[in-house]
């Protein structure tokens, strides 16, 4: 199994600006905000720890998808691009998604909420394995 991690790297860039055009500006961003009633303003004291959390978590997604795409790729003998985008949409479904639909629903969250941030996971791990699978 081989991990390129210059790919590795560029995946957790595409991730993160991922996380920041979906969140910073914008029609998701006001209507995320709406639904949870954190502005820029109630967010400026913990931004940066917030920041350093996103960052670390985006690097362990994009680790642990490194690995399944690689491992996957071994598996199967197939290295496309494809396999690395469907390795991505099948870990976000059983692991990203349920979990948020499950915690979100008892937690009696807003659907739209729910729509927002599975739909942002969604991008995140497609943008991740797209890149990992060019590498």
């Amino acid at each position: 199994m081989e991990i390129s991690w210059i790919g590795v790297l560029l995946a957790f860039v595409a991730g993160m600006v991922v996380a920041m055009a979906w969140y910073l500006k914008g029609a998701i961003a006001d209507a995320w905000e709406g639904l949870t009633g954190i502005t820029p303003e109630k967010n400026k004291p913990v931004r940066t720890r917030n920041l350093i959390l996103l960052a670390v978590s985006n690097a362990a997604t994009t680790v642990g998808l490194a690995f399944a795409v690689g491992l996957t790729s071994a598996a199967t003998g197939n290295d496309s691009v494809w396999m690395a985008v469907v390795v991505g949409v099948v870990a976000w479904l059983t692991l990203s998604a349920s979990t948020l639909l499950q915690h979100n629903s008892f937690e009696q969250k807003p659907l739209k909420l729910t729509t927002i941030n599975t739909g942002y996971q969604l991008a995140l791990f497609l943008a991740i394995t797209l890149v990992l699978g060019l590498f």
